[in-house]
Formats: structure tokens, C-alpha cells, sequence
């Protein structure tokens, strides 16, 4: 998320004050990213140190009042015409998470999905109770639409992780059905698979993914549609 570029789309609307973007920052996207007043004037003083703001005086309660400058409608132009990179994604906890969990002594891995799709399923229906809350107030102003557009995002994203979740646990199944050799070879020196992985790593990988998935058929936790109010 870009707070230094959420800040210029701020100050296009006009100037604002420290304490007045945090609002207006929060209010646009509700709350879902908060921001303390020090990130704010932290990523001012770098805005203004780029020469893509200036202070223009005070207020009358003596708030120094920033402006977005030239160079700073032309990033702001960039930044909504460039689409965001995909190329290079953010580390994803919950990913790495399950890809040590694989084969980690003492873990069970069927447990940390099952755990994880619970608590996405939860925050789902958060997700969606809300937007019903907000469509029930038939939003009206640019901030009322904005935080409908973020709140139906997490609502996508928390669909799209309990699909995965899913997904994740089919696959450990299928693979404990697999040898061990055929599902995981190990790479030799000479860049093709060996006859004999070193240390028993391919069947200890193999044993802890089928002793993870084992009776995952009949104690899996289904995944539930929520309920969801129109307009989506």
C-alpha cells in the first residue's frame, strides 16, 4: 500500500493539515490500513523533500497546511495510470507458513489449514456482514464508495485464500498417494535424479505429508458460502 501517493490523492482536493489526511485517509479506506500521525508527517517531509509538496501557511487553529506542487500531480497521474506489479509479490505469511509445515517434524499440517480456513471463513462473513451494513445505508459520498470498493476486496481475498486452503489440502492428498521417488526426486550433483535420496529425505517428506492428510477426507472442515447481500 502506498501511503505517500494516498496522501497526494488527498491534497489534490485541496490543502490539508497532518492530523486532517490521517483522517481523511482512514475514513476513505475504513480503517482498514490505519496510519499514526508520525507515519503522516514522516512521508510529508519526503514529499516535500522531492518537491511534491509545500507548506502553505496555517490554518486558523495554527496547522501547518501542506499543497500538492506540479511534480506531485504528475506522480499521482503515473501512479493511477501504472498498474500495480505483480511481478514481484509481498511475502505472504500464511504461504510460507504452510510450505515449512511440509515435512516439519512434529507439525500437522492437515491441523494448520483446518486452524487457518476457520479463521478466514470467520473473517469472511465479517467482511460480508459489513458490506450488507453498508449497502443497507445506500452509500452516497465519495468516502462511502471508496470503503465499499476495499471492503468488497477482502472479501474477494479471503474467498480466494479459502479456495486455496482447499486446495492445498487436495493436493497433500494426492501426493501421499504417490511413491515417494516418483513425487519428490531428488536432484544428484549431475542435475538428474538419484536412485537413493540422501539421508531417507524423500520418504521422510513423503511419510510426514500422508501422516498429515490421514483421515483429512472425513474430518475436513467444509468451507461455507456466507451470506451475501445483493448488489456484488
Amino acid at each position: 500500500m502506498s501511503i505517500r501517493h494516498g496522501l497526494l490523492a488527498l491534497l489534490e482536493r485541496g490543502p490539508r493539515y497532518g492530523s486532517q489526511l490521517r483522517t481523511e485517509f482512514e475514513s476513505r479506506t475504513g480503517s482498514t490500513w490505519p496510519l499514526n500521525v508520525g507515519q503522516v508527517y514522516t512521508t510529508l517531509s519526503r514529499l516535500e523533500r522531492d518537491g511534491m509538496v509545500s507548506q502553505d501557511g496555517e490554518d486558523q487553529a495554527g496547522h501547518a497546511l501542506y499543497v500538492i506542487t506540479h511534480a506531485g500531480r504528475t506522480e499521482l497521474k503515473s501512479w493511477f495510470r501504472t498498474p500495480v506489479d505483480r511481478a514481484s509479490p509481498p511475502r505472504d505469511e500464511l504461504a510460507i507458513k504452510l510450505a515449512m509445515a511440509v515435512g516439519a517434524p512434529g507439525v500437522d499440517i492437515r491441523e494448520v489449514i483446518q486452524s487457518q480456513r476457520r479463521h478466514t471463513i470467520k473473517a469472511m462473513q465479517d467482511y460480508t456482514r459489513l458490506k450488507a451494513q453498508a449497502l443497507d445505508a445506500v452509500p452516497t459520498d465519495r468516502d462511502e464508495v471508496a470503503w465499499l470498493l476495499v471492503l468488497e476486496q477482502l472479501i474477494f481475498q479471503t474467498e480466494a485464500e479459502a479456495r486455496w486452503l482447499d486446495h492445498c489440502e487436495s493436493r497433500l492428498i494426492r501426493l501421499s498417494m504417490v511413491p515417494a521417488r516418483e513425487a519428490l526426486p531428488v536432484e544428484g550433483a549431475t542435475g538428474t535424479p538419484t536412485d537413493d535420496p540422501p539421508n531417507g529425505t524423500s520418504g521422510a517428506v513423503s511419510g510426514a505429508v500422508s501422516g498429515a492428510v490421514s483421515g483429512a477426507t472425513s474430518g475436513r472442515t467444509p468451507v461455507k458460502e456466507p451470506h451475501r447481500s445483493g448488489g456484488r
